[in-house]
C-alpha cells in the first residue's frame, strides 16, 4: 500500500427508506459535520446552495495530531439520486503549495445509491491523494512506515464513514 497508487476505503449499508430520502440527505453537505468526528462545518461557496458540478464548498476539519484546517472540495460528479462525488483541494497551502484545482486534490469522496429491495444500499468512499496532505507530512517524517502510516490513516477514515453512515441510515428510516 503506497500513497502514490491512491489508496482508497469504502463502507456500505442497506438503509430502510427510499433512494429519494437518502439522495437528500447525502447532498446535504452540513450533515456529515453532524456525524463526523473530523469535520467540524461546512458551508458552500460563490453563491451555491445545492450540489452542481462545478459548486464548491468548504469544510472545516479538526484531527487530534494536525489540529484545525480548512479545505475547499468541488462537486466532480453527480448522477441525480445515484452519485454525488466531490474533490478536496488544500486552497489554503495547509500542506504544501496552495490548489483550488480538484486534479490536484488532497482526497476524492463518493456517495453511491442503488435501490436494493425496499429500501436503499448507500456506499460512501475515499480515496486519498494525489496531492499533499496531513498523510505526506507523516510519510516524509518516516518514510519507512509508509504501509503502517496509510492502513492507520484508512482506519481513521473507515471510522468517520461508519459514523456518517450510521447517522444517515437513522435519520433516513426515522423520517421513511
Amino acid at each position: 500500500m503506497r500513497y502514490i497508487d491512491g489508496p482508497s476505503v469504502h463502507c456500505d449499508v442497506h438503509v430502510e427508506a427510499a433512494v429519494p430520502r437518502v439522495w437528500d440527505l447525502v447532498t446535504d453537505i452540513r450533515l456529515p459535520a453532524r456525524l463526523s468526528p473530523e469535520l467540524q462545518r461546512v458551508e458552500w461557496l460563490d453563491g451555491a446552495d445545492r450540489p452542481l458540478v462545478g459548486a464548491c464548498f468548504e469544510g472545516y476539519n479538526h484531527h487530534q495530531q494536525l489540529g484545525e484546517w480548512r479545505t475547499v472540495s468541488h462537486v466532480v460528479e453527480l448522477d441525480e439520486q445515484q452519485v454525488f462525488a466531490w474533490a478536496v483541494t488544500d486552497a489554503d497551502g495547509r500542506f504544501g503549495e496552495p490548489t483550488s484545482d480538484p486534479a490536484t486534490s488532497m482526497a476524492s469522496w463518493r456517495y453511491e445509491l442503488e435501490a436494493e429491495g425496499g429500501g436503499t444500499r448507500l456506499r460512501q468512499s475515499a480515496r486519498i491523494g494525489p496531492a499533499r496532505s496531513g498523510v505526506t507530512l507523516a510519510l516524509e517524517r518516516w518514510p519507512d512506515r509508509e504501509k503502517e502510516i496509510i492502513a492507520f490513516r484508512l482506519k481513521e477514515l473507515r471510522a468517520g464513514m461508519e459514523a456518517t453512515l450510521c447517522g444517515i441510515k437513522a435519520l433516513a428510516e426515522k423520517g421513511a
